[in-house]
C-alpha cells in the first residue's frame, strides 16, 4: 500500500456514469426540447462536458432556455434515480485491496451521496470510509480542500499519506491545494484533448485500471 489515503472521485473514475446515465438521458432531453435534432455522440457529449461545460453546452448550442433546463435536470434525475451505472472492472479490487492493508478509502464526489452508497452496494464494492458528495455545503465541495483537511486531522495524516484519483481538473485542484498527489483518471473515455489536458496536470496519468493498482500497491 503506497498511500494511506486512497481518495476516489465516483462519476468516471469508480463508475461509467457518462456512457450509461449521462449521456442517454441528455439524448432523451433532446429528444423531448428539440425534437428532430441528430443524436450527439458519447465522445461530442465527454468533449463538450470538458469545455466549455455542461450548462454552456446546453445554453450555446441548443439555446435552452431556464424552464427547459429545469425540464433537462428532471429528466437527468430520473434517469439517475432508476439506472445503476456499473463499476468499471478492477476497481472492486483496489478497494478492497487498500482496505485489507489497513488503509482507508475516502470518497469525493459532486454525486449524491445516496447514489454513491447505492452504486457501490449494487456493484459489490466494499464501502468507503468517507463520503463527501454534493450534499456537503457548497463552500466545502471539490475543488475545496476542506474534507481531506478534515479526514487528515481525523485519522492523523499528512498530505503525503493521500492520493486523489479523479478524471477531472477540479479533483486535481482539490489535490493540488491539499499538497497530494494526483492520478489522472483515463478510463472512462479516449476522447484526445482530454486525455491530453489530464495528462499534463497529473502526477501520473493512466488509461485502464490495472496500471492504478500496480501503481498504488507496487
Amino acid at each position: 500500500m503506497k498511500y494511506k489515503c486512497l481518495v476516489l472521485d465516483h462519476d468516471d473514475t469508480v463508475v461509467s456514469s457518462t456512457k450509461e446515465i449521462h449521456h442517454p438521458a441528455f439524448l432523451e432531453a433532446l429528444h423531448q426540447l428539440r425534437p428532430g435534432t441528430p443524436d450527439v455522440t458519447c465522445e461530442e457529449y465527454f468533449r463538450k462536458n470538458f469545455d466549455p461545460g455542461f450548462l454552456d453546452y446546453c445554453i450555446k448550442d441548443f439555446g435552452f432556455t431556464e424552464a427547459e433546463l429545469k425540464q433537462e435536470e428532471e429528466i437527468w434525475k430520473s434517469f439517475v434515480k432508476t439506472r445503476i451505472p456499473n463499476a468499471f472492472p478492477g476497481i472492486k479490487e483496489i478497494i478492497a485491496r487498500q482496505k485489507a492493508e489497513g488503509g482507508l478509502v475516502v470518497v469525493v464526489s459532486h454525486s449524491f451521496e445516496f447514489n454513491i452508497k447505492r452504486d457501490y452496494e449494487a456493484n459489490g464494492l466494499p464501502m468507503a470510509d468517507e463520503i463527501f458528495g454534493w450534499d456537503v455545503p457548497k463552500e466545502i465541495r471539490k475543488p475545496s480542500p476542506y474534507v481531506l483537511t478534515k479526514v487528515a486531522e481525523k485519522y492523523g495524516l499528512t498530505p503525503k499519506d493521500f492520493v486523489v484519483v479523479d478524471d477531472l481538473k477540479p479533483g486535481y485542484d482539490m489535490a493540488r491545494e491539499f499538497g497530494c498527489t494526483f492520478v489522472g483518471a483515463g478510463w472512462c473515455n479516449e476522447v484526445q484533448e482530454i486525455r491530453d489536458f489530464m495528462k499534463a496536470k497529473s502526477d501520473v496519468y493512466f488509461t485502464d485500471v490495472k496500471s492504478l493498482e500496480q501503481y498504488l500497491f507496487s
